[in-house]
């Protein structure tokens, strides 16, 4: 039987000459695709020599760095099951994530180890090793006197490959599981339908906990043996500096609009570029067409979702249509359905649901959640809303999960209203969306005082969620009202809520 780990499709593809380069960093490090493979070598003898068994989960917060990208090849080589946490989560969501994941061996950051080891324990867990934003640590320390050779382990279709969580409209995240099959299928279909080719060269400047920068942007560059120049974090200035040596750019629209505040992005600092694609929140039509004048490039939108990775695409040859996410994907089914999971006609608003080999098995530790989540003929529920043309073009047109979508990251309401319930002085809260420029939409919150004597403000609600949940999720604004809204079965009405935040937007 072949082995379906996608490590091996990835070795099938790297350049007979090993030492073409694979990742060149901003400070001029360059790592060939030789390194690549002995470097993971030696990850993936440490996980075995640690205990990982194929199966078991590893989960990950740590910094970008190209060590970062070696560990997560390293977990698909040894068949463990890669678990990724954004750098912003807080104490009690990693406590969360490693309860319920119940991984074997858990890599953090430094500064973290003392914390993480404590959550870890309380799991179950007795490993937990670090790593750093330049690649030291623990991890590399103990990999660097492993051997390189190391025979990938045999993998089934199905066999999982990755956990990535995704934020629940009921409170707690919901992790994602994807199997080998979903990322390899998903992965040769776009390096078909974006036209990969020899002499590409990725120009990556997302995050890689993330299903965008982790899964789209590196497995593309992978199949395709090409060099990817890369940034730890999105920078203008930096951006403009590779964008001569790259010919693929991949990010969430607030790249293209911070790119589009600067005096230097014009036809000549893109004459090297031959794609330009956003993804992970809707693209303003506006930026749209602002980048195409400025820039003589057109935007290539695509859309997806951590369980379905990427579902539709703007077509590389023809029309990329600004405000529409394109057709879906060779080999991916999708359809606009009815309250009943009918097909609707072209032209008509519905949910959009979608089937392939590129959707994810289900839910971790949720068999009742994932058996919601599907059609009884097998359609997934994106919670995405939308309408296909006559002529075919896809566009999105709201969430029926009441999702929030800020700077490219899931935000649900009810996992923030339940932190915001918690704090002294709240009897009760909703957290809406609010148009924002740069980040597409903004987290707001609404809040109920209790009439206690724990009086809070804007700067202390913001100051206490800061402690318990990431970054992104925090409410960039906060309003009192003496009540919410409510409509006769006494929910909350927060289309209402949300024309009343329009003025105050950040």
């Amino acid at each position: 039987m072949d082995n379906a780990n996608l490590y091996d499709l990835f070795r099938s593809r790297f350049a007979a000459d090993l030492d073409a380069p694979f990742l060149e960093t901003e400070e001029g490090r360059v790592l060939t695709y030789g390194d690549l493979d002995a470097e993971t070598g030696r990850i993936a003898n440490l996980l075995a020599a640690r205990g990982v068994l194929p199966g078991e989960r590893v989960a990950v917060q740590v910094d970008k760095s190209p060590e970062a990208l070696l560990l997560y090849l390293a977990c698909l080589r040894t068949g463990a099951v890669y678990l990724p946490l954004n750098t912003a989560y807080q104490r009690a969501e990693l406590e969360y994530f490693i309860g319920d994941a119940s991984p074997r061996l858990v890599v953090c950051r430094p500064s973290a180890r003392g914390m993480v080891e404590e959550l870890a324990a309380a799991a179950g867990c007795s490993v937990v090793l670090d790593l750093d934003e330049n690649g030291r640590g623990s991890l590399m320390e103990e990999a660097s006197r492993h051997p390189a050779g190391f025979a990938t382990v045999p993998r089934a279709p199905d066999d999982l490959a990755a956990i990535l969580y995704t934020s629940g409209t009921t409170g707690r995240s919901k992790g994602a599981m994807l199997s080998h099959r979903n990322l390899a299928s998903n992965a040769l279909v776009l390096h078909d339908y974006w036209g990969w080719k020899k002499g590409d060269v990725l120009l990556h400047a997302l995050p890689i906990f993330h299903a965008h920068g982790l899964f789209v942007a590196c497995h593309c560059a992978l199949l395709n043996a090409s060099p990817m120049l890369w940034l730890k974090k999105f920078d203008s200035r930096q951006v403009l500096r590779f964008l001569p040596r790259a010919t693929v750019f991949m990010g969430v629209p607030t790249f293209y609009t911070r790119l589009l505040e600067t005096a230097e992005l014009d036809r000549q600092a893109c004459a090297n570029m031959r794609l330009f694609i956003s993804g992970s929140a809707p693209l303003l039509a506006e930026t749209h067409r602002e980048f195409t004048e400025r820039t003589g490039h057109v935007i290539l939108e695509r859309y997806g979702m951590t369980e379905t990775i990427m579902l539709t695409s703007n077509p590389l040859d023809g029309e990329r249509r600004a405000g529409t996410v394109g057709f879906p994907l060779p080999g991916v089914a999708v359809r606009i359905a009815g309250e009943h999971d009918q097909s609707l006609a072209a032209g008509e608003v519905g949910h959009v649901q979608v089937k392939g080999d590129n959707v994810f098995g289900g839910y971790w530790r949720m068999p009742e959640k994932t058996r919601e989540e599907f059609t009884a003929d097998g359609f997934f529920r994106t919670g995405d809303l939308g309408i296909i043309a006559p002529d075919g073009y896809i566009t999105l047109v709201g969430r029926s999960k009441d999702l929030i979508i800020s700077g490219g990251y899931n935000v649900y309401p009810k996992e923030i209203e339940s932190y915001l319930d918690e704090l002294p002085g709240v009897a009760e809260s909703a957290v809406i969306g609010v148009p924002h420029r740069d980040f597409g939409e903004a987290v707001a919150a609404v809040i109920v005082p209790d009439g206690s004597t724990a009086r809070q403000d804007e700067d202390s609600i913001i100051a206490l969620m800061k402690e318990r949940v990431a970054g992104f999720k925090v409410p960039k604004r906060v309003v009192f009202v003496d009540q919410l809204p409510r409509n006769a079965m006494g929910k909350v009405q927060k289309n209402l809520l949300r024309e009343q935040l329009l003025e105050v937007a950040p």
